[in-house]
Formats: structure tokens, sequence, C-alpha cells
């Protein structure tokens, strides 16, 4: 459920879930693949992740433009049309197709009337209801903090940034007044915060670090489970090992790593399922996750799970692997895993196969080609 991290310190209507009205800016001539932000699949994206955080999407406004307007993200026609819509619905919050500066959140909740977040901040709070281990936990507030200090703001005259005259005893024009003293305050509580928890984050890796080392003295190979989210990664590990992995049709069911032994033959290795990818992801999650993502970076190969009944499964596979090279497992060796083709067209697998010969194709969910799967992640590692 959304909290008051998203919503504010009011938090949401008691006794029914908030309703959220969605904006986004289709700038055509740059989405070519159909997958940018404002795009029907971007915009649909979105709309699950508001389902996932709690939120009913009551109207989605969209606006045809070559880039956002740098105050308001829309234009001002649009804005009214917004407004309108938040109004007529009783929405709670607005929800930004893209990430907002700090001016364009200030001037919508000016004009609109109710709260303004943008996509960022959704996939933020969604992580931080999903984390469950300390580790976790950490890595979503130091997040959480770096998305939010540069976004510090007064509001009204109580949070009035220059005093003057009596202001501040008398001092004059041009002195600190009490909403930029207390901004500073803020600021410098959230930084302390932050020290905090980023010590607490170098010792939890640390920890990972000599878990990691054991396994490198006794060469235990090691297998990584990524992949887009809500690809069927963690159903797809249950199946491979017996584990008992959360799974539900939600986005980023699961944050936390999950590490399991799998023995076959005189072989033996770990398999891990790691946090799943999405469009845009925000770079501070990227930041905050580097040492949980680094079970990938380090592990001798990487099985990409794909939704292959998703139509746009091709851009997730793009997203993935741009993700992949950004925390610099770009050159460990994949297997792709076509995974639900038990509810996938047939032609959209043979479209797949044909694009990755060397995918293998199954189903977590009937265990459909989980034995050629074994015999295949066994055959790779032995090569190792």
């Amino acid at each position: 459920m959304a909290g008051s991290w998203l919503l504010g310190p009011d938090g949401g209507p008691a006794g029914r879930r908030p309703t959220a009205v969605l904006v986004a800016v289709h700038q055509q001539e740059e989405d070519a693949d159909g997958s940018g932000p404002g795009s029907d699949v971007s915009l649909a994206e979105l709309r699950r992740l508001a389902d996932t955080d709690g939120l009913v999407v009551a109207e989605a406004v969209v606006q045809n433009r070559s880039r956002p307007d740098p105050a308001t993200f829309v234009g001002s026609g649009k804005v009214d049309e917004l407004a309108a819509a938040a109004e007529r619905v009783r929405a709670e919050l607005v929800i930004a197709d893209g990430e907002l500066s700090p001016g364009q959140v200030r001037n919508l909740e000016e004009r609109v009337g109710v709260r303004v977040v943008d996509r960022t901040a959704l996939i933020l709070d969604i992580f931080a209801e999903h984390a469950r281990t300390s580790e976790g936990r950490v890595q979503i507030e130091l997040a959480q903090i770096a998305y939010q200090l540069p976004r510090l703001r007064g509001d009204g005259r109580s949070m009035s940034r220059v005093g003057g005259g009596r202001v501040a005893g008398g001092a004059g024009i041009g002195v600190r007044g009490p909403g930029e003293m207390r901004l500073e305050t803020q600021r410098r509580t959230l930084r302390q915060r932050a020290s905090r928890l980023r010590r607490n984050a170098a010792e939890l890796g640390r920890r990972r670090e000599r878990t990691r080392a054991r396994r490198a003295r006794n060469q235990v190979p090691s297998v990584a489970i990524t992949g887009y989210t809500n690809a069927g990664k963690s159903a797809l590990l249950n199946r491979l090992t017996g584990a008992d992995a959360q799974v539900q049709d939600v986005l980023f069911a699961t944050l936390d790593p999950t590490v399991r032994r799998i023995s076959t033959g005189e072989l033996t290795y770990t398999v891990t399922d790691t946090v799943g990818f999405v469009r845009h992801l925000p770079h501070q999650l990227v930041d905050a996750f580097r040492s949980t993502l680094e079970e990938v970076s380090r592990s001798d190969l990487v099985m990409h799970v794909v939704d292959a009944s998703a139509p746009d499964a091709l851009d997730q596979i793009t997203t993935v692997h741009g993700v992949l090279h950004e925390i610099g497992a770009g050159q460990v060796p994949e297997l792709l895993v076509l995974n639900k083709i038990d509810i996938a067209p047939p032609e959209w697998v043979d479209a797949l196969c044909r694009a990755y010969p060397d995918a293998v194709p199954g189903s977590a969910l009937t265990g459909q080609g989980i034995d050629q799967l074994r015999a295949e992640l066994a055959a790779r590692l032995s090569q190792r």
C-alpha cells in the first residue's frame, strides 16, 4: 500500500485505495521503438506500477510534444485538463511518466491542487514496501534520501527562504529566514542519516563479500537469475531448486536476493534470484543496490529470464542488457530462458527462438522445458 513517503504526511484516505491520475509526454520522434516515456507501453507499465503500490488509476492525460515543458512538464492547456481530471475523480495524487524537476513538481502542484510525484518516486515507494531484509531496507532508504535531498523545498510563508527587518533578530534584508534555516536542518539530518546508512551498507557488503569468497574457495560455480520484473524469476528458482521464494503477479514482488544450491550429478552450483529490472530504472536504485547487483557481475553465468508472453519482450531484453552493462555484468556469459511459453502465442515464441537460437524455452508454472534447462546449465558451467 502506498505510504506517507509518496502520499505526503497526511497519508491516503481511510477505508479505500488512493486515487491517482497519470500524466505523460509522448515524444514521438524519439520513441521509434514505441517504448519511450509517455508511450502506450510505458504508460501501461506505469499503471501496473501504480496498482502494485496500492493506487487506483482513474484517468490518464497524455500530450504529444517534442520535449516536456521545462516549467510544468506538459503545456498550459494540458495542465488545465489535468487539474479538471484530478478534481473530477477526486484524486489524491498525480503521477508523471518521467522524472520531474523540483520546479516542475512545485508548479504542477500549485496549478493542479494535489500532490504530484514522478515515476522514480513511485518505484522507490514500491521498493520500500517490498524490501524485507536489513540490507534491502538500508539500500532503499539510501536511494530515497538521494532522491529527496535535491527536492527539499519550503511550503508557503512559514518556509520563506530570505529574512529581513525583524526576522532573525533584526539582522536586516538578505539573511537566512526561518524557511531556509529549517531546510538546512532537514538537509543536515538527511545527510547524517545517509552517512550512517552507508556505513551499515558497507558492513553488510563486506559480509556478502566474505560469503562470495567462501564459495570461490570451495570452487562452487554461481548462476545469477536476472531479467525484467515479473518475468517469472522467482517461480523459476522455485521450480529448479524446490525453494519457497515469494511468487506474485505484481512488479517487484521480491527485492532481496535468494541463494539456493543445486546438485546435478557431480556438479554443485548456487543459483541466486536478484531484483528485477524495469524501463527507466532510477539511477538512485542502481547506485544503492550496486553491492547486491554485484552478485550478477561476479557470477559465472547469468540466467536471463524473459516473459515470452509479453508483447514487448524484445524491448525488455534490451532494457535488461542495458542495466547489465551499467553494473559491469555485460561480459558475463548469458543463458536466455524464454519463460511462460504455456500462455505465450506460439508465433511469438517462434519469433523469439529465431532471434535468439541458443535460448531455452520453458514454463516455470507447468515444468515444461525445465529438464532441458537443468541440462543446459550443467553443460555451460562444466565448460567454465
